[in-house]
């Protein structure tokens, strides 16, 4: 379900990236064929389509930190389930919204982040619920479900579009999302305790791994502790290098393949989607092997995430800096894109899971204010590709837009090397019953 939630999640959030292809006029002078009809077209700049393209992720960083304390004092499931009927509605709205004008498109999409803020900081909330600490390696890999909609919404929906037009792209969009809600509320709850059908052996081993790192009272956060942690700002700035890499090819890679390398679009959609299902097969193969790992105790969990930081975020970067240089060829440029993503499934170990590590009772409130700020790459990276390629759209341009790209990935792995932690961190206690603080040991 976590899988599925995050799959639909990336439905609503990628179908735009694909879809304003067959929405706006071609602005690339080395390709002169006339559009296809699709639909009709909007006379939107390349600084027009950036602003769209990055309205979600203004209103999704607004609710990262309110979501993760609406998940863990209402329930993840609740909070969740609520957003994604509301957001399935205005994905469906869309192509009235781009019939009024781009404004209405921008509130629209805006709003839809600002709903779907609450994804991932629930999901962690219901993962520190559910996950026994020698599994959240693939319970935090089921995340890559997100990277799943991604792999099925391009070519899903360039296929439709060419077949019916890419109104159609939305509408079928928002009832695959509305649907996949009905299966949430049947089957999800926010905790062992919660669950209807749950067996007792089941529900008993789950609590008793979690032990008392875990507590299911509601509380305010430690904000003032939190923010005043180091091995926190490690973490931040993990998870920022990461997302700018993802984020990026999530609003600029079909983009790229169809404008710049000249694929239609379908073929766009399908080699766009490439790198995201090599992403969401390498992250649970590096989740699973991190957990084979900490079952038999070979690595401290602060050495586990430091290592794992070679294939999530330096090897990433090494080889979009890479493609800055040797990217001429398409088929060297989805390879290399491949290969770069792929590496950083292992993001399921270090920036993914490190909330856990921290303060598995805040999990949804650290991973909503890292995402707070992972975020912003959302509208950034647009913004950095418009400024390049605005006066003309060719492969030259996107030369820097690479090697900013790659020094984003790795940077931050270099800094967490230094001040990153795997262990529980003091201000994760809560107060007892008797009103005496619980001791935390190290999960």
């Amino acid at each position: 379900m976590l899988f599925m939630g995050c799959f639909l999640g990336y439905v609503m959030r990628t179908n735009l990236s694909i879809n304003i292809i067959a929405m706006v006029e071609n602005t690339n002078p080395n390709i002169t064929t006339p559009s296809p009809d699709y639909g009709p077209r909007y006379n939107w700049t390349q600084n027009d389509q950036a602003l769209l393209l990055g309205a979600y992720f203004y209103g999704y960083m607004l609710t990262s930190i309110p979501g993760g304390i609406l998940a863990e004092n209402f329930g993840g499931t609740r909070v969740l389930g609520y957003s994604f009927l509301l957001t399935g509605v205005l994905t469906a709205l869309t192509p009235a919204a781009a019939a009024l004008n781009k404004w209405a498109v921008f509130v629209l999409r805006f709003s839809q982040g600002f709903i779907q803020g609450v994804l991932y900081p629930c999901c962690h909330n219901l993962i520190s619920k559910w996950a026994p600490p020698d599994e959240k390696g693939k319970f935090v890999a089921s995340l890559m479900g997100g990277t799943f909609g991604t792999v099925i919404t391009w070519p899903a929906s360039g296929l439709i579009i060419q077949a019916l037009g890419w109104h159609w792209a939305f509408y079928v969009a928002a009832i695959v999302i509305l649907c996949g809600m009905i299966l949430w509320f049947i089957f999800v709850a926010d905790n062992p305790a919660k669950h209807k059908t749950i067996s007792a052996e089941e529900k008993q081993y789950i609590e008793k791994s979690l032990g008392v790192n875990v507590s299911n009272k509601n509380r305010i956060p430690p904000y003032w502790s939190i923010m005043k942690s180091t091995p926190f700002w490690g973490l931040i700035l993990l998870h920022y290098g990461s997302m700018w890499g993802l984020f990026f090819l999530l609003t600029a890679t079909p983009k790229f393949l169809s404008e710049v390398l000249g694929f239609n679009l379908s073929s766009a959609g399908f080699i766009a989607s490439l790198p995201h299902l090599v992403r969401m097969l390498g992250a649970f193969v590096f989740g699973s092997i991190a957990d084979w790992i900490r079952r038999r105790d070979w690595l401290t969990v602060t050495a586990m995430r430091k290592i794992f930081c070679i294939p999530s975020h330096i090897l990433p970067g090494v080889f979009l800096i890479i493609l800055a240089y040797f990217g001429k060829d398409p088929y060297v440029c989805v390879a290399l894109m491949t290969i770069s993503l792929g590496f950083n499934g292992a993001a399921s170990v270090t920036n993914l899971q490190n909330s856990q590590d921290l303060a598995p009772n805040y999990a949804g409130t650290l991973y909503g204010i890292i995402n707070f700020l992972g975020t912003t790459p959302g509208f950034f990276s647009p913004m950095l590709v418009a400024a390049f390629t605005e006066e003309n759209n060719a492969i030259e341009q996107w030369h820097w837009v690479f090697i900013i790209g790659g020094l984003i990935y790795i940077v931050p792995a270099l800094i967490f090397w230094l001040i990153g932690s795997g262990s529980v961190q003091k201000w994760n206690e809560f107060e007892g019953k008797e009103g005496e603080k619980t001791t935390m040991d190290k999960i």
